[in-house]
């Protein structure tokens, strides 16, 4: 058994175990594992098996050995094919494969760590530390303080997980895990542009759309740049001329965001749902007039190009990041499907470099970055990606106005953008009018169809970057709208569709369509309507025992340089958001300090005693509009666990820890 924690040391832990009938292999010069050359007997050996994922940027493939005859046979004949293999000149490795202990799902290991240190400490001081491991730092990482991505000596192999626990457990480590891999999943006005406005298809007419042309009657998205993180991108189709920024391949770290092999087909159309032009008898994005940022990713879930990835579009100007894709789904039409069950956490890497576009890009007002929720018809809670608080996850509803049979959903769907569908009889689901969504393709005989463009893409693959366009409109329209504030104007802007069978809440909420189907008329009108206002942020100092104050910031951690301990803060909000705050906080031999209405300083002034737990609730005429969160980091290096409105974090005991840091986080539902 061997174990991964994302979170830190009380964070959340994968268990993995080693697979009896699957192997990986790697060809020398990354070429395709079918087009090298291999001796009569390894051929045989590997066309007895079933290629279950693949990673063609680093010439990797996962098989699993055809068998009938049980495990230990299937192992036997894994270890054979791998034997053989070992042989040849052309392959570079043969090897085990790891799974997930609950789902079975292959995960790939590399000899890479992500290693985040404490802030305080200097850099010179981590990468001596690193050394002590005998590791080498292949770079230095901008989105997060003392953070770096490292590699193992060659040959280090299984022993990472050992390393890398290792590592977790010093005082000075905040993260540390390998660098684990897994293959990426694509959440899969021309008549089949239904999505954009009223049409008729084989004599129906659909009117389930978003409302596109009172939107573009104020914007189609001049000045806005939408980043597409995705497989490749056809760069030279006419629906993108002259709009493309900043192209880069974050995998082969070259300017070439072009596809680099047959199956890196569906950025193009991703891309096109958001960016194309609408030439006539073309396709046409929702925002045809926005700038196109292609970023080609294609490199497996949770590799340190993921997070880098996120950084480039933060630096280079991206105003909207779409993500269609993420951990594997189980199947939608298999209900016994283990995989629908399984967690996929997300990297501390790729959080971070989340958390870095959120808050840093935009010149400070934060990207946008919308996940498509998933084509598993799953809990999306499962999902760490599009569940990831700051995301707007995207959910897809069909051409007559009802829940994609595929679609995810849960209480982190945000909002639902058209998309196509399938008939169930299984579910007693209906069959679409459409096909699916017209959208750009690969030029020529390349992609999904022979033409340039296809009919019939669908899944919550589409209406992500469908939805990325509506949101690069709302920016268009005010370019000085906060991050915070346009996933709010989201929420306002949408149409509640099914409403017999969509299950809303009192907030308005259906974990079918988030806040219904988005009005890109109402969004584009709302944005450009809303004067410049601040995101509700907290207004208050922390006492630390050195005796000096420290200002709040919403979602930062506030703490001593020195580790001093924390004596108390006062907190309240900014004027007019419409928002009240209670503390409470316990101080060793005083019992509990209270902050009420009038917002005073909670904690003590005495530097001989100390804090070991606190808890706040919030209220207000709009706290309902507002998620809050809270953490803290004690004397002994442990960090609580994120807690949510009202709860206590920490302890009520004169013998419980000292608290250090805390970071509160309030983030718009």
């Amino acid at each position: 058994m061997y174990k991964v924690k994302f979170g830190g040391k009380d964070g959340n832990e994968i268990r993995l175990v080693e697979s009896k009938d699957k192997l990986v292999v790697r060809t020398k010069g990354n070429k395709a594992v079918q087009e090298v050359k291999l001796s009569d007997e390894s051929r045989e050996l590997l066309d007895n098996t079933t290629e279950i994922a693949s990673f063609p940027e680093a010439g990797v493939t996962i098989h699993k050995v055809d068998s009938d005859q049980g495990l230990q046979d299937a192992e036997d004949r894994r270890d054979e094919t791998r034997a053989s293999l070992k042989q040849e000149d052309t392959i570079r490795f043969a090897g085990r494969v790891l799974e997930d202990s609950e789902s079975g799902e292959a995960m790939l290991y590399t000899e890479n760590f992500f290693v985040k240190f404490q802030d305080e400490l200097a850099t010179e001081e981590c990468i001596e530390f690193l050394k002590k491991y005998h590791l080498q730092v292949k770079s230095l990482l901008a989105f997060a303080p003392n953070s770096f991505f490292v590699e193992a000596e060659e040959g280090t192999g299984l022993n990472i997980f050992e390393i890398a626990d290792q590592l977790l457990q010093e005082k000075s480590v905040m993260y540390c895990h390998p660098e684990m891999v897994q293959e990426r999943q694509y959440k899969n006005r021309h008549p089949m542009q239904w999505h954009l406005g009223p049409t008729v298809i084989n004599g129906k007419a659909i009117e389930q759309h978003v409302n596109i042309d009172e939107a573009w009657a104020v914007t189609k998205g001049a000045g806005a740049v939408v980043a597409v993180i995705d497989d490749g991108f056809d760069i030279e189709h006419p629906e993108f001329y002259g709009r493309i920024v900043h192209p880069v391949d974050v995998t082969l770290n070259t300017d070439n965001p072009r596809p680099q092999t047959p199956r890196d087909n569906h950025g193009t159309a991703c891309a096109g749902m958001a960016c194309a032009a609408g030439l006539e008898g073309g396709a046409s994005g929702t925002a045809p007039e926005a700038l196109f940022m292609p970023i080609r990713l294609r490199s497996g879930l949770g590799s340190i190009a993921e997070a880098n990835a996120f950084v480039w579009a933060a630096d280079h100007g991206a105003d909207v990041i779409s993500c269609s894709w993420g951990p594997s789904d189980g199947d939608w039409w298999n209900p016994d499907d283990p995989m629908h069950k399984r967690m996929a956490p997300i990297p501390d890497s790729t959080r971070l470099a989340m958390e870095y576009a959120l808050t840093k890009g935009r010149q400070g007002k934060g990207c946008v970055i919308l996940f498509s929720a998933g084509n598993g018809n799953e809990n999306i809670e499962t999902d760490g990606y599009a569940s990831y608080p700051g995301v707007i996850a995207v959910t897809a509803c069909n051409d007559t106005g009802r829940r994609s049979v595929y679609s995810d959903y849960g209480e982190a769907v945000f909002v639902s953008f058209p998309s196509g569908d399938f008939g169930s009889q299984t579910f007693m689901h209906p069959a679409p009018i459409s096909p699916g969504l017209r959208t750009t393709d690969r030029l020529d005989e390349a992609g999904y169809d022979e033409g340039d463009y296809v009919n019939t893409f669908l899944g919550t693959s589409a209406a992500c970057p469908g939805m990325a366009g509506v949101v690069a409109l709302m920016i268009a329209a005010n370019p000085n709208l906060q991050g915070a504030q346009v996933k709010d104007l989201v929420r306002q802007s949408c149409q509640l569709i099914d409403l017999a069978g969509g299950e809303y809440k009192e907030n308005g909420h259906s974990k079918w369509y988030g806040y219904g189907r988005i009005d890109a008329g109402l969004a584009v009108n709302q944005a450009r309507a809303m004067g410049p206002q601040l995101e509700p942020v907290i207004e208050g100092t922390a006492l630390f025992r050195s005796k000096k104050m420290k200002f709040l910031e919403n979602g930062a951690w506030i703490e001593s340089q020195k580790g001093r301990r924390m004596l108390g803060f006062q907190l309240k909000p900014s004027e007019g958001s419409g928002l009240e705050f209670e503390v409470q906080v316990y101080v060793s031999g005083l019992r509990l300090s209270h902050s009420g209405s009038d917002h005073k300083f909670a904690g003590t002034e005495d530097g001989r005693r100390k804090i070991t737990g606190f808890s706040i609730r919030m209220s207000g005429p709009k706290a309902g509009m507002y998620k809050l969160q809270y953490e803290a980091r004690f004397s002994d290096n442990t960090n609580s666990p994120l807690t949510s409105d009202g709860a206590w974090c920490g302890s009520q005991s004169r013998s419980g820890q000292a608290i250090e840091s805390i970071r509160i986080v309030i983030e718009t539902l």
